[in-house]
């Protein structure tokens, strides 16, 4: 029986028309550029305007990633959409996308939060690996700003609204996906939420008046929650891989705050210049936040076809994934030149390290919990 892969064939992206910086947030609620910038290394954000619904912005990014991949409409097979900001209730905005894109395939949308990007790539992967499908549109793609409350500067200045997109094909050359984690911790659930207009406080007069149709965000906790679980995700799937972060040529992280970053970047000794960032310029732009990351790390030649990557995200449940990927590329002979020898290194190291690895995750989360232990003394 063959054995196939999901290789990434294609990119796109989509950044709205407006953009919102923090000098005009200054002249909205009490804050000021410095005290954004230094918190969370947000600059300015896009806005979508009424001619750009996620659907619109959704259908232009996956549109620029079938171009890359040389795809028509008719050659996609199933479309994932990642979104918590649709256009309607219902229908789904999958389906939406999918007749605005000329598609006969299936389609559905996947809710989980920022991190709903990153499962959506893993379940499109094995769709492609049991051989039920050969082409896959995974998209991305939030308007977090319709349902921002304006006049709270605890939120309003961290969320921007944009898409990314990626083309996943079958091949039988090694590529795509290494290792992967989804992780939730539902117990959290209450510290990012929009507590109303759902089943349990439906729409009303009383919800509109309390502003409970608008995102609340205990921000200490997310950042704690984030703090905690990315670099131990992250070094958990490095060793599932059989690979260090040495091997990693570009690690690609959820943009919602530089120092949540940087905590990452500490706990795994990786130099921070090795993590791709760009919410100076787009904020936190929740399911669409790593892919368009991709997009401008290939654009800016941080990356390209025949690097390992490490992405890594979390997000409202509270979620978390991270996946080390091999980027495949539209050009075969890209991914037959380097892959077949990185999967031949990387099941070597896998089956040699295979119990280091599992001892390594568990020390890993030993020495987190002593730090922590050691700071609540």
């Amino acid at each position: 029986m063959k054995q196939y892969y999901a290789r990434i064939t294609g990119w796109g992206k989509y950044a709205p028309r407006r953009v919102l910086t923090n000098h005009d947030l200054e002249k909205m609620v009490d804050t000021s550029d410095e005290w954004i910038v230094t918190r969370t290394g947000i600059r300015e954000r896009r806005i979508a305007g009424p001619d750009e619904p996620t659907s619109v912005i959704s259908v232009r990014a996956a549109q620029a990633a079938m171009k890359v991949a040389g795809i028509k409409a008719s050659d996609i097979d199933l479309i994932i959409v990642a979104t918590s900001s649709p256009d309607y209730l219902l229908p789904p905005v999958s389906s939406q996308i999918q007749d605005m894109l000329g598609a006969k395939c299936g389609a559905f949308t996947l809710v989980a939060g920022c991190t709903g990007w990153m499962y959506g790539l893993v379940v499109a992967q094995q769709f492609i690996q049991t051989g039920a499908y050969k082409t896959i549109v995974v998209i991305g793609a939030e308007e977090i700003s319709k349902a921002i409350d304006w006049t709270d500067r605890t939120t309003c200045v961290l969320f921007g609204d944009g898409a990314g997109a990626v083309v996943v094909q079958r091949s039988e050359t090694p590529t795509g996906v290494l290792a992967f984690e989804l992780g939730s911790d539902g117990s959290g659930y209450q510290h990012l939420i929009v507590p109303g207009c759902g089943a349990v406080n439906p729409p009303s007069h009383e919800v509109i008046d309390r502003r409970e149709n608008y995102i609340r965000m205990n921000g200490r906790e997310v950042f704690k929650f984030a703090t905690r679980v990315l670099g131990r995700s992250l070094m958990r799937v490095l060793a599932e891989a059989g690979l260090s972060p040495n091997d990693i040529d570009l690690f690609i992280p959820h943009q919602a705050n530089h120092r949540i970053v940087e905590a990452a970047a500490r706990l795994m000794g990786v130099p921070e210049d090795r993590f791709y960032m760009n919410i100076e310029r787009y904020g936190n732009t929740s399911a669409a936040s790593i892919p368009m990351a991709l997009c401008e790390a290939i654009e800016e030649g941080r990356c390209k076809p025949g690097d390992l990557l490490a992405m890594v995200g979390f997000g409202a449940g509270l979620t978390w994934a991270s996946a080390v990927v091999h980027l495949g590329g539209p050009d075969e002979s890209v991914a037959v030149s380097l892959a077949d020898e990185l999967f031949i290194l990387a099941r070597a190291k896998y089956l040699a390290r295979r119990t280091v690895g599992m001892v390594q995750g568990l020390a890993t989360d030993a020495i987190m919990a002593v730090n922590e232990r050691l700071r609540i003394l």
